[in-house]
């Protein structure tokens, strides 16, 4: 029996990452018909047209959708075994880090974490981007780095999570608001008009059930989909939000904070990644980076 061209693991990788042979022709400096060979023997191998053409583009079919996660683990591991282990020089160290953070965390612990890196590493860059689900899909075909969120059940059972802080939610107000002044009970809390976050459009939350234990229940007057919304709102009109304390420190200056009047549950916030790299010197650095940083100290181990 013979052995296949493992060659082609790494062809098809960028065939199913790109969509495109040539895109993914220029990505590994072929031309265009060398491309097309190419893809014609991984039609031969693996018995599956794996890209068809829609149109003036190519979609995957169920089979290279199936493979595309096995197949960029397979050559992310097959490239660590075959990288030489060296010493990390940060001096030296040329490398642009994939962030993928929820929201609030650049704009309270960017600032430190770019001074830090760039201090240390020059040549390293670090590439910040939004974090819409919990789905760890990024963090297995190496797209990412490092996530930071609550840990949740859709994540990858594979991944690994260390806790970087606690949080807890808190009313934000604008100067000058009337529960700027006096004690705030739960029943004045809930008698305001309030603005709800939730990137997945529901209803309620968990203040609400907080709220509905004492025999309350708080007026939604709209719903956003993101924290630094719900202060935009509430710095310039009655309305009330509440937002985790940690992630909002800098996001809700002048603004009126205040400690929720009813008991709900706080938040771990973890930093998140792929086992791969878990002995990659560069990546161990930059993990240590993040949780010193949010700490505020140097952190053990």
């Amino acid at each position: 029996m013979s052995r296949p061209d493992l060659n082609l693991l790494f062809t098809l990788d960028v065939l199913l990452a790109e969509g495109s042979v040539a895109r993914a022709a220029k990505r590994l400096r072929l031309s265009q018909s060398a491309m097309s060979r190419a893809l014609a023997r991984l039609r031969e191998t693996t018995g599956d047209p794996l890209l068809v053409r829609a149109g003036r583009s190519l979609v995957p079919t169920p089979r290279a959708i199936e493979l595309r996660e096995r197949v960029g683990g397979l050559v992310q591991d097959a490239e660590a075994v075959l990288r030489p282990i060296e010493m990390l020089d940060l001096g030296k160290l040329v490398r642009t880090f994939t962030l993928r953070t929820n929201e609030g965390f650049v704009e309270n612990f960017g600032p430190g974490l770019i001074a830090r890196v760039s201090a240390q590493a020059p040549g390293v860059r670090l590439r910040f981007i939004r974090k819409p689900d919990k789905d760890s899909t990024s963090l297995r075909d190496g797209s990412v780095d490092l996530e930071t969120g609550v840990v949740g059940t859709t994540i990858g059972p594979e991944v690994r999570a260390q806790a970087l802080f606690r949080d807890r939610f808190i009313g934000v107000v604008r100067s000058g608001h009337p529960l700027a002044e006096g004690e705030i009970s739960a029943r004045r809390y809930a008698a305001g008009d309030h603005i709800l976050v939730s990137r997945r459009g529901l209803e309620k939350g968990a203040i609400d059930e907080a709220l509905a234990a004492s025999g309350l229940e708080r007026r939604i007057v709209t719903i956003v989909d993101g924290f630094a919304t719900a202060l935009v709102l509430a710095q310039s009109s009655d309305l009330i939000a509440s937002i985790p304390e940690r992630h909002s420190g800098n996001l809700r200056a002048g603004m009126f904070s205040f400690a929720l009047p009813v008991p709900v549950p706080e938040i771990t916030v973890s930093l998140l990644w792929h086992p791969r790299l878990d002995a990659d010197p560069a990546h161990r650095w930059l993990r240590t980076s993040v949780r010193e940083v949010c700490a505020g100290s140097p952190a053990e181990g």
